[in-house]
């Protein structure tokens, strides 16, 4: 389960099944409703390896948000680390922004346990 701390200094954590928890960032900028900045890391990154999520919400309708995703610093990381997966910069930016899309695809699913618009599922 992902979670963070909603202020500037805050942080972004993964709690596992087995009740341990992983510190992935901080927030580094904290503007609701329009923006979040936060340092990104996986288990795999040395201490002084981090890139940086910047995440924009914009009004794009009546009763819509456009949200962007900008995810920077995997140029600092070699093509040879495990969170690259040896793939070439663009290569990988390319195939970690389709992760970016389908996460957010993902999430705008109506959950199995609301009704929607056609019923319960």
């Amino acid at each position: 389960m992902l979670a963070f701390e909603p202020a500037v200094g805050g942080r972004l954590t993964e709690t596992y099944a087995d009740g341990s928890v992983f510190v992935i960032g901080v927030i580094g900028v904290w503007e609701p409703p329009r923006r979040l900045v936060v340092s990104w890391c996986q288990a795999s990154f040395s201490p002084e390896q981090s890139t940086e999520l910047h995440v924009g919400f914009e009004p794009a309708g009546p009763g819509e948000t456009r949200v962007s995703i900008e995810h920077y610093g995997w140029d600092a990381l070699p093509a040879e680390h495990a969170a690259r997966h040896g793939f070439p910069l663009p290569a990988f930016q390319l195939r970690f922004a389709e992760w970016w899309r389908a996460l957010l695809a993902n999430a705008l699913l109506p959950s199995p346990n609301h009704a929607t618009a056609k019923g319960p599922r």
